[in-house]
């Protein structure tokens, strides 16, 4: 079968993928779409340090074609949407609905895949960017008809990473302030999660002026091209601040731009040696610096909570879709998404 493969020098679309049967617990997915995210990118440019040989991809959608013993929730046929989280279900932080906190479901590479009899790690639990996967069950969602696979696809990463960090993490009140550096595909998210919890001001921070439209689009009331703009449309600063770039001197930024009581929420992917340095009396009036893994989120909830936004006319995700290309045009996909001058790139099987 077809997938994406990173030795870790080069990436190369193949033909010759090879996945074992599902274990117990387990789902097997045909993928019919994938978004491509900058994470992973991170893992070509080496941001992301992962074990390769992998098959990439981590934010798809697809149908469920068989189940290992004691999967339940799904069967053959269902429309899903994937979550990296590969959560245990049994511990302390799952029992108390917190499964991005989950030990089972961090750093714990598979290798499902093999090619030519050598094993293939799977990227986030979940490599998509391959004509079938297996997850374990509780990574299936199963979604309602009628969303369009492209659409689907970007639930599983860009949505449940952006709208989980304003309404699960951050927890943005109706009235409040907000301002989102970086907007892509999760800062896109970000905004529409802004205009969903009814923020008063969502300030969008990006370099490019061509985003300006799209942002507005999803909810921002003002674009900036750069952070130092930001009081003259807040002069006291931000409520929340999302960063969403993984840029050490725009986490300097975010913590600048609070204003009392107010929060920053990173959700960029710097390198894991990148250091970041503010002046702690900057937080002394009650502020604070927020981490968010995957938005906080509980996808077997949020998911359907967001398919349900979406064909209320509510959440936009057909708009977040801005290049859709074959597998076999990855290079191209590549291309686009390190241009920056769409939301994402969905590749298709």
């Amino acid at each position: 079968m077809r997938g994406v493969v990173f030795d870790g020098e080069r990436y190369t679309v193949v033909r010759d993928l090879e996945l074992r049967d599902p274990g117990p617990g387990e789902v097997v997915v045909a993928v019919t779409a994938a978004g491509l995210c900058r994470s992973d990118l991170s893992v070509l440019d080496g941001t992301i340090p992962f074990p390769v040989p992998v098959v990439l991809g981590h934010e798809g959608a697809g149908v469920v074609e068989a189940v290992g013993p004691g999967v339940s929730h799904v069967a053959p046929g269902d429309p899903v949407a994937l979550s990296t989280l590969a959560n245990c279900g049994t511990c302390a932080d799952c029992d108390r609905g917190r499964p991005t906190l989950c030990r089972g479901a961090i750093g714990r590479a598979g290798r499902p895949f093999s090619r030519g009899g050598e094993p293939l790690f799977q990227f986030a639990a979940t490599s998509v960017l391959a004509e079938r996967t297996v997850v374990r069950a509780v990574q299936a969602v199963r979604l309602p008809d009628g969303i369009p696979p492209a659409s689907a696809a970007v639930l599983g990463c860009a949505v449940l990473t952006g709208l989980g960090a304003v309404l699960n993490r951050a927890r943005v009140a109706p009235g409040d302030t907000v301002v989102v550096i970086g907007a892509g595909g999760v800062g896109l998210n970000v905004l529409q999660g802004a205009r969903l919890a009814g923020a008063a001001t969502a300030v969008a921070v990006d370099t490019d002026p061509a985003k300006e439209g799209t942002a507005r689009l999803f909810g921002a009331t003002h674009f900036l091209t750069s952070a130092d703009a930001v009081r003259t449309v807040l002069p006291t600063g931000a409520d929340h601040v999302f960063e969403c770039v993984g840029s050490p001197a725009l986490i300097r930024r975010a913590v600048d731009l609070l204003d009392r009581g107010g929060q920053a929420i990173l959700l960029g992917m710097p390198a894991p040696t990148a250091e970041a340095a503010f002046r702690p009396a900057a937080l002394f009036l009650d502020k604070s610096i927020l981490g968010c893994r995957y938005g906080t989120s509980r996808p077997q909830h949020d998911i359907p909570r967001y398919a349900a936004l979406y064909r209320q006319g509510r959440l936009l995700l057909d708009e977040l879709v801005t290049a859709v290309h074959p597998v076999e045009d990855f290079a191209r996909a590549v291309a686009s998404t390190q241009g920056g001058g769409g939301a994402r790139t969905v590749l298709m099987f």
